[in-house]
């Protein structure tokens, strides 16, 4: 399974790059940017609404060099079309600041500001180490775990768009919730049926912000802050994700344009992993077969009202839901059962080949009368 999150180029190309960027930091912006225990509970925090809270060092204290080398860093960590995803995503703060002029005040220009987010290292970014590299702030959210310079895990990675229905030209995520709608559009009376599980969209996401996502899971009854649109009890079962029970239509009941449009969903959201490991769990899919792929949808058919969809394989899940604020504010995320913050990896880690990594390092610093004694 760890084939699948091979990627020592990426790697190599991250350690690099973030190895020069810290470099320039001075001795205030390494102790916001580096947080040097990679076990601190902070690196499992991906929630992307506004905090007050937030970990990290904010864009604003960095200098335009700096900046170039922090989206280089990013660029670097996720194709072309999801790296302009990501650019795009703050702009919409400006937006919002438009939006919000009624309900905010004068505290607006300080809410809404492209420049809040923050990049955190967890651990050491440092040859054959593990280290983590998270940017986040309101609807972005990438989390790049690499492990002893040759693994990759890069989810949860989740992107968001507040407005989705406006009058403007940035619609960066356009597709990540258009080919549900299309999807959805495509199916007979019989499939749709199979394919609505329920028709209440939840709050935010059914699997919430939870570090790992369990056996089974229940939605909250409204999201953080935004009591205005909540669910019932009843609501929240018909809801209910259940791992070894994917909800939903199965990809082989669908046409070959729904396949077609299925695929096309998938491919979406695992472009937002680095290259190397997309094109891996590309290939794994399609050897699983269609059938293993599931497609579910809540709430409203229309744009405009609140909706929702969750896509279930093997191996990742995928929601986007567009409830609050009318069905004009959404999230999307991409998740993975068994390697969200490479937890799976970093279990496997104690049982690898002990000659790469973490132990080289060590090993690199002690006398081999005392490591090695044995040796002949």
């Amino acid at each position: 399974m760890s084939a699948l999150y091979e990627a020592p180029q990426t790697a190599t190309k991250l350690v690099v790059t973030a190895m020069g960027l810290i470099d320039t930091f001075d001795r205030d912006q390494r102790a916001e940017a580096v947080v040097a225990d990679f076990t601190d509970p902070r690196r499992l925090d991906w929630d992307i609404i506004p905090r007050p809270d937030r970990t990290g060092l904010p864009l604003h204290r960095l200098d335009r060099h700096q900046k170039v080398l922090m989206w280089d860093l990013i660029r670097l960590a996720v194709p072309l079309r999801t790296f302009t995803k990501v650019l795009a995503i703050p702009q919409l703060e400006h937006v919002l600041r438009d939006y919000e002029y009624d309900f905010l005040g004068p505290a607006l220009p300080a809410w809404r500001t492209s420049d809040s987010y923050f990049l955190t290292f967890f651990g050491r970014p440092g040859f054959e180490d593990t280290w983590t590299m998270r940017f986040l702030g309101h609807h972005v959210c990438l989390n790049i775990t690499v492990v002893e310079q040759r693994w990759i895990a890069a989810t949860p990675v989740a992107l968001g768009q507040q407005p989705t229905e406006y009058d403007g030209v940035l619609h960066p995520l356009a597709d990540d919730e258009g080919l549900g709608f299309e999807l959805l559009a495509g199916l007979d009376d019989d499939q749709r049926a199979e394919a609505v599980i329920h028709d209440v969209a939840p709050a935010d996401f059914v699997t919430r912000q939870v570090p790992r996502i369990g056996a089974y899971e229940y939605p909250d009854h409204y999201d953080l802050g935004m009591p205005d649109y909540t669910i019932t009890d009843s609501d929240r079962v018909a809801l209910k994700f259940v791992r070894d029970n994917p909800a939903g239509i199965a990809g082989d009941t669908l046409d070959a344009a729904g396949q077609h449009l299925l695929w096309r969903l998938v491919d979406c959201y695992l472009d937002r992993l680095p290259g190397e490991a997309a094109d891996a769990h590309r290939k794994a899919l399609r050897a699983a077969g269609i059938g293993e792929i599931h497609f579910a949808w809540a709430g409203a058919p229309t744009r405009g009202k609140p909706h929702y969809f969750r896509v279930q394989t093997r191996h990742h899940l995928i929601e986007a839901v567009n409830a609050v604020g009318g069905g004009n504010h959404l999230h999307t995320v991409l998740r993975d059962f068994d390697n969200d913050f490479a937890h799976g990896l970093l279990d496997a880690q104690a049982n690898r080949d002990r000659s790469w990594g973490t132990a080289h390092l060590g090993s690199r610093s002690v006398s081999s009368a005392e490591s090695d004694p044995g040796l002949e």
